[in-house]
């Protein structure tokens, strides 16, 4: 039965206040930059009080942790099914995963541009802790592009002898760049997709037994 269902009134009500207030700073943050936005805009956009706010949020740091968590769990759901680690079993089908993933990941940035920047240009000018959050957030896709090598070497179509934990985190450092390329311009898609082609190309390339 759907949770949400047997959720009293009230309770989908602060749920709903929630979520539009951490749109609200969301759209915020994106117009005038995380440090330039106030309690005080987030509650105006809104129309409620500030006691308001700091019933659902500590901080407007908290929003901002909440919306790096959630970005995480979009992304982490287009690394599911037939994109999984475990889900090829030869090259070729190691190949065309890479583009399926490759595909979602430029679709994502395209339909949420505001996230990326926040996350990759505002996120580590926050504090120490922030940035270690972010640092930590790359660290782990490391792990998990790790994960995808580690199976190919296991199948025997990746070289033995391939360092996968620092192949996956280099992997990483491409797709961020190509991230932040996208930011610069976005309106270039070919280029964007010529440039995750290429990445493509060099892993097969690179890693093939």
């Amino acid at each position: 039965m759907n949770e949400t269902v047997n959720l009293s009134r009230a309770e989908r009500q602060r749920l709903q206040l929630q979520a539009d207030i951490l749109e609200a700073a969301f759209l915020e943050f994106s117009e005038r930059g995380y440090h330039q936005t106030a309690i005080a805009d987030i509650a105006k956009h809104l129309g409620i009080g500030h006691g308001t706010f700091y019933r659902h949020f500590e901080n407007k740091r908290d929003i901002l942790q909440h919306v790096i968590s959630d970005t995480i769990q979009k992304i982490m759901a287009l690394l599911t099914d037939e994109n999984a680690p475990q889900a090829f079993v030869n090259i070729e089908e190691y190949r065309e995963q890479c583009q399926r993933i490759s595909k979602r990941f430029r679709q994502f940035a395209q339909e949420n541009p505001l996230t990326l920047k926040l996350l990759l240009l505002e996120a580590t000018s926050i504090d120490a802790e922030m940035t270690q959050f972010v640092h930590s957030v790359m660290h782990m896709g490391g792990v998990v592009t790790a994960d995808y090598l580690k199976h190919g070497v296991e199948l025997g179509i990746f070289r033995a002898n391939l360092d996968c934990e620092n192949t996956g985190h280099n992997l990483v450092g491409m797709i961020t760049q190509g991230a932040l390329r996208f930011l610069a311009q976005p309106e270039d898609e070919m280029g964007l997709k010529n440039y995750a082609d290429s990445i493509i190309d060099l892993i097969v390339a690179g890693m093939k037994a």
